[in-house]
């Protein structure tokens, strides 16, 4: 019979309020679809194998999904990998700006190899003090390192496109100095230190670069950590100190509190407004006495909720995550 009769409608009515039913009782259960999340990579310091990893967002970690990695071993000031950046250069195309707690930083050619070590270092200082942050300032190829001891080093060159010319030629004394970076919208360098992040006006080419302060702004008691750009808001900086992340505005200067977390090393955003996070556990792993790390990166949806970690069945200890990108904001 057309439609199949009575008997058949009946069993079709009962089976969707059967599904209907299930609907709330399968969201209690946490049986809810998969949210659609943005891809991008993520570059990690892991200090327990002590490397800077670079993985897909979008899938689990692992050694199938590891994508380059940099291995300077733990000898000669380049144990505890503190901070990477990734900058675009007209010599070399993308460069790995690297710096170790141990005292080391360093310049790396990063190639198509996906294993790289020393031998792609294309230059290295030794500023000792806890190098926390590096950075690349565009077009003039000054560096700028942050070391926690409590200063800003600018290393300047003498050709541009020679990495190996870089000499220090400015210290700059910043108590707890953290983190490290440069706007590109106002053609200036941030960083973050105990109680403050300042802002810093760059002057001069070569080996007659120089940096002076423009501002200070106040982010409480409290020794600032990490310092990144916004990939979503190129008018927000974000920061974190001791005891919460934060958002720095570039035009107001006025700082809003994101998250009230404590000992959170790095914060970063990607456009599609999703971010992530690595928060210090206090506890310690191997053996060894790094509690200053986390064996997850904890992963957030656009809307500032928490929606997944990542972690390497290895147990990673990993100190800082970035978003691998080679622009500014």
């Amino acid at each position: 019979m057309e439609n199949g009769g009575p008997g058949l409608r009946r069993r079709a009515i009962l089976k969707a309020a059967a599904v209907a039913a299930a609907a709330p009782a399968a969201a209690l259960l946490g049986e809810t679809p998969v949210q659609a999340y943005a891809t991008y990579d993520v570059a990690v310091c892991e200090q327990y194998r002590n490397q800077i990893q670079i993985y897909p967002s979008n899938s689990a970690w692992s050694t199938a999904t590891l994508k380059w990695s940099f291995s300077p071993g733990t000898a000669n000031g380049w144990s505890n990998l503190s901070d990477v950046k990734f900058r675009d250069t007209a010599a070399f195309g993308v460069v790995a700006l690297v710096t170790a707690s141990g005292g080391k930083v360093g310049i790396v050619n990063k190639t198509t190899e996906a294993a790289q070590e020393l031998n792609d270092v294309l230059w290295s200082a030794t500023p000792g003090n806890n190098p926390h942050a590096i950075e690349r300032i565009p077009n003039i190829g000054a560096i700028v390192v942050a070391s926690s001891g409590g200063y800003l080093h600018l290393y300047g060159p003498t050709a541009v496109s020679d990495p190996s010319t870089l000499a220090l030629v400015q210290t700059i004394s910043f108590p707890g100095a953290h983190g490290v970076w440069w706007d590109d919208v106002s053609g200036k360098l941030w960083a973050i230190g105990r109680d403050y992040a300042r802002v810093y006006n760059v002057s001069g080419t070569y080996r007659s670069t120089r940096l002076s302060l423009f501002r200070s702004i106040s982010i409480g008691a409290h020794l600032g950590h990490g310092l990144d750009a916004s990939y979503s808001d190129s008018n927000l900086m974000l920061a974190t100190d001791g005891s919460k992340v934060m958002t720095i505005d570039k035009t107001t200067y006025a700082v809003t509190q994101a998250y009230p977390d404590n000992s959170v090393k790095s914060y970063s955003q990607h456009s599609s407004g999703e971010r992530f996070w690595v928060q210090a556990t206090g506890l310690t792993y191997h053996g060894d006495t790094r509690n200053w790390v986390s064996p997850t990166v904890q992963f957030f949806d656009a809307t500032g909720a928490r929606s997944f970690t990542r972690s390497l069945s290895y147990g990673a200890e990993f100190y800082k995550a970035r978003l691998y990108d080679v622009s500014f904001h």
